[in-house]
């Protein structure tokens, strides 16, 4: 497997995000299908839910008085798909009038973007967006930071952590690449 096809930083199977067989099974997990969270003081989880199939598309991480939208993905067991995923996010947000810049964050390659909060708009109000993304065993994770941790150091750092503390749960069955892992809503205590 070659570096350059996957966008990864060197320590991720051991400081995250962490495939499922990386985890440590005796952490309290919150389980959400494909994605489990370790809860911590403060952090707030919502489930994003597409209207139409009423299927959970992404889950809302409120922390450090910043947002962490994250999506786990399906991915080829030899090539990773940040590199192709940051070119499709740089087009979309262009096509929506905001600017965009790929940095190296702690995470890797990032993208920074000033994303125009209504579309059609005489553009004065945007909002800064950092797109995140890490290729792992057969998966890939993508996450948009919003908030506070945009341009707060501190903050950035405990939304960094909270990212690489997530595990992505792959499953063994086929999947086609760039389809979305499912995510479910957690079990509440006692109904398990």
């Amino acid at each position: 497997m070659s570096d350059e096809i996957t966008s990864a930083p060197v320590d991720r199977a051991t400081s995250g995000p962490f495939d499922e067989s990386e985890a440590n099974p005796v952490r309290p997990y919150i389980d959400l299908g494909g994605i489990k969270v370790l809860p911590r003081e403060g952090l707030n989880l919502r489930l994003e839910v597409e209207e139409q199939t009423k299927r959970i598309v992404a889950v809302g991480l409120d922390y450090a008085g910043s947002t962490l939208q994250v999506q786990p993905f399906a991915a080829p067991r030899s090539t990773g798909l940040w590199e192709e995923t940051r070119e499709q996010i740089r087009q979309q947000i262009r096509q929506q009038g905001g600017r965009v810049e790929e940095r190296e964050g702690p995470l890797g390659p990032e993208l920074l973007a000033e994303v125009p909060v209504v579309a059609g708009t005489d553009g004065s109000s945007k909002r800064l967006a950092r797109f995140v993304g890490i290729d792992g065993p057969r998966w890939f994770l993508r996450g948009v930071i919003g908030g506070a941790a945009t341009s707060d150091i501190d903050a950035a750092a405990q939304v960094e952590d909270l990212f690489r503390s997530l595990v992505v749960v792959r499953g063994g069955s086929p999947m086609p690449p760039r389809d979305l892992i499912a995510l479910k809503m957690p079990a509440t205590p006692g109904s398990a």
